[in-house]
């Protein structure tokens, strides 16, 4: 599992879970029927319809009050807004510089990993990025 997936992880805990049960039940209800002739026609149909709801019912996650919450209990100020070390540190992850730069590989940073306060900043709007694609409501000044 790569550090971006551990970040979406711990901010959407339940999306994974939720998507996998309603492909399981989804699944097995054309299984039973396909024994009727007409019935898996209809039963396929409403496979298709009913696999659609099971994924987008999933309610989005307000990042912003979640990591807010999550800092305000965190014993230390963390500055999750601009810093992807804090945000880490938050989320209760390895921060090293080490594993900033592993992130940057599994995003494709083509600057200079040397230069690790750019690299910082780059990352940390990346992640917002991927936050709010993968269903996150993410403060619009801290993504693209």
């Amino acid at each position: 599992m790569g550090i971006l997936s551990n970040i979406l992880a711990k901010i959407f805990p339940s999306h994974t879970g939720a998507a996998n049960a309603g492909t399981t039940t989804t699944a097995q209800g054309p299984s039973t029927p396909p024994s009727a002739g007409t019935a898996p026609t209809t039963s396929t149909s409403g496979t298709t319809a009913a696999a659609t709801p099971a994924v987008k019912p999933m309610a989005e996650v307000d990042v912003e009050q979640m990591l807010n919450g999550m800092a305000q209990n965190a014993g230390e100020k963390l500055n999750w807004r601009t810093s992807i070390v804090d945000l880490m540190k938050l989320l209760g992850l390895d921060s090293s510089l080490a594993a900033r730069k592993e992130l940057a590989q599994e995003l494709h940073y083509s600057g200079d990993m040397n230069d690790s306060a750019a690299m910082n900043i780059w990352l940390h709007r990346q992640v917002m990025n991927k936050v709010a694609a993968n269903g996150g409501k993410v403060p619009a000044d801290l993504k693209d």
